[in-house]
């Protein structure tokens, strides 16, 4: 029950519900009760007219059935208030949690979601809030009616004969210790079954995911028998702790039969010791059944608790997560774009390989600076330390004369141009995506502008429905460069005054490269601009050069420094000219 504290906030912060609830439960557990008054005067009445031989008076017992009817009617009029309450309680409890987890998700860094699979992130806010939400619901709720019926009704028995009611009780301790018991057990078997519904869920996704590159190689089989495994993994936990959870009822049930028994045994010892009415055994049995539910509810209450408790000890391993990057300033600040390297390093924390190793270099504001080198050399994680993905190792980056550590990151993010090398379109309108890299509304003709920079107006005009056709899951529908080119075009809409371009004209042929750069030459006036590329008819025009390799800067300089060295640079462009 520890990881559960964490929904206090919630229950106070609708303490009215919850307030509501209780005192609907309790009028509805009263007049639920009252109906064994009703019945033992009935079969008072009943065994009066039998001994004495009197008359039947049929006014009499339709009396006794309106007052039933009665009573049933108002006690669940009440109970459906109870549930208009609090398990209304538990559906905005589960609202605010799903928003309280995706916007701890949307602070955290990059260096947790590559250390965490998707399928298990989206397995917590939607199956882990989900069992949460039945513990705030059903659970509370059937705890309260178990409460309130046990109270009201132990007060109605004892108002009769203490003797009997506590033997009526007796069997109950068993009860609660057998579920102490087992409890421990279904927490512990209901942390497995999430993991491995964690582990179906991520499996499932990534399937999904990759389904293109798992038809192109009729690998279908292999991923359907993957998933058969991993299913039948997670169908043994859930069977195991469907029999654990399956040894309460028949328990609940024999305890139920032991009460009824010890009524009927005692009971009926009492009434001919002319201790109590023979209506007070009827009226007893009945009261024994108004707590066969609430009990053995109590199995079933006990396994939403436990599952709950370890759906929120889950959730909360997240929202205790802490991004490793902090944003220490909200000031707001003109964003200039000089940007120094001072013998910067970096070593990625998620699997300890060192990335960059003593970088330096000054870009002042308007310049360009380009970067290549061979793969994994650290070209996109220098980019990364710029946009602030990750924080360095060693060594300091200073941009406009300040620690990019003391920048405001909003100012930082909204003042950079970034098109990663892995372009990723969301499932909405080409003119959606485009207007992402604004947060100002902007109109169809800037649209229209900005794609026209990037050299791929004329081939979102060929579309049907032109600059409102839908992309598609990832962009599913467009080529390797159209991707690339509406992802300039995203870019540079917003004006930046930092454009950053990571190797993202690769997909595109060399003619429309030349295009794209002669259109943003007029963009990048007075930006400051880093293009990352391979080829080097993107870099040659570039202010600064830089050559990395092993996470080092073996050469740096203009393009024809660069050519006079003779050194790698030299040998990449005597390659593309052959």
């Amino acid at each position: 029950m520890k990881a559960l504290k964490s929904l206090n906030i919630y229950i106070i912060k609708y303490k009215w519900y919850f307030l509501g609830g209780i005192v609907f439960v309790t009028l509805s557990t009263i007049f639920s009760t009252y109906q064994g008054v009703i019945v033992r005067n009935g079969t008072n009445q009943i065994l009066n007219i039998i001994k004495n031989n009197t008359p039947i008076n049929n006014f009499t017992f339709i009396k006794f059935g309106l007052l039933l009817i009665s009573f049933a009617l108002i006690s669940g009029l009440f109970m459906f208030l109870m549930r208009q309450t609090i398990i209304v309680m538990s559906r905005h409890i589960e609202y605010d949690q799903k928003n309280e987890i995706y916007n701890h998700y949307q602070q955290l860094d990059t260096s947790f979601y590559k250390t965490n699979t998707t399928g298990d992130l989206m397995n917590r806010i939607s199956e882990d809030v989900g069992k949460v939400r039945m513990y705030t619901g059903p659970a509370i709720m059937y705890i309260v009616n178990t409460f309130a019926t046990t109270i009201t009704v132990l007060v109605f028995m004892l108002n009769v004969n203490v003797q009997l009611s506590l033997l009526v009780f007796l069997p109950l301790p068993i009860l609660s210790y057998i579920i102490y018991k087992v409890s421990d057990k279904i927490n512990k078997q209901s942390t497995k079954v999430q993991q491995e519904l964690g582990n179906l869920t991520t499996q499932v996704q990534e399937t999904f995911s990759a389904i293109r590159v798992i038809k192109a190689y009729a690998r279908e089989n292999y991923f359907v028998n993957q998933i058969n495994a991993k299913g039948e993994i997670y169908k043994k936990t859930v069977l195991k702790l469907t029999t654990i959870e399956g040894f309460f009822a028949p328990v609940m049930m024999l305890m139920v039969g032991l009460s009824v028994l010890i009524t009927v045994w005692y009971g009926g010892k009492l009434v001919i010791q002319n201790k109590i009415e023979a209506g007070n055994i009827t009226e007893f049995i009945l009261y024994v059944y108004k707590l066969t539910w609430p009990f053995a509810s109590l199995g079933w209450v006990t396994s939403l608790i436990q599952r709950a408790s370890a759906s929120q000890k889950r959730i909360n391993e997240f929202l205790q997560t802490e991004s490793k990057i902090k944003n220490t300033n909200n000031d707001i600040y003109n964003f200039e774009g000089n940007i120094e390297f001072k013998n910067v390093s970096f070593t990625y924390p998620e699997n300890n390989i060192s990335a960059l190793q003593n970088v330096s270099f000054t870009l002042k504001k308007g310049q360009t600076l380009g970067i290549t080198g061979a793969i994994a050399s650290g070209k996109s994680t220098l980019i990364n330390l710029i946009t602030r993905q990750y924080d360095v190792t060693n060594g300091e980056i200073i941009i406009d004369n300040k620690n990019i550590k003391e920048h405001n990151t909003n100012i930082l993010h909204k003042n950079t141009g970034c098109v990663p090398q892995e372009v990723f379109l969301f499932s909405d309108t080409i003119a959606n995506n485009i207007a992402f890299g604004t947060q100002q509304k902007v109109d169809i003709k800037h649209i229209e502008e900005a794609t026209n920079m990037a050299g791929v107006y004329d081939n979102i005009n060929q579309f049907k429905d032109k600059f409102y056709t839908v992309v598609g899951e990832r962009g599913v529908t467009l080529s390797g460069g159209q991707k690339q080119r509406i992802s300039i075009a995203r870019a540079i809409i917003g004006s930046p005054q930092l454009l950053i371009f990571d190797d993202c004209l690769s997909a595109v042929d060399a003619e429309t490269e030349e295009l794209i750069l002669n259109n943003l030459k007029n963009i990048m006036q007075n930006k400051t601009s880093i293009i990352i590329s391979h080829r080097i008819s993107s870099l040659k025009n570039a202010d600064l050069i830089l050559y990395l390799q092993d996470g080092k800067v073996v050469e740096s300089g203009s393009h024809q420094n660069l050519i006079d060295l003779q050194g790698n640079y030299f040998k990449l462009n005597t390659l593309q000219k052959n």
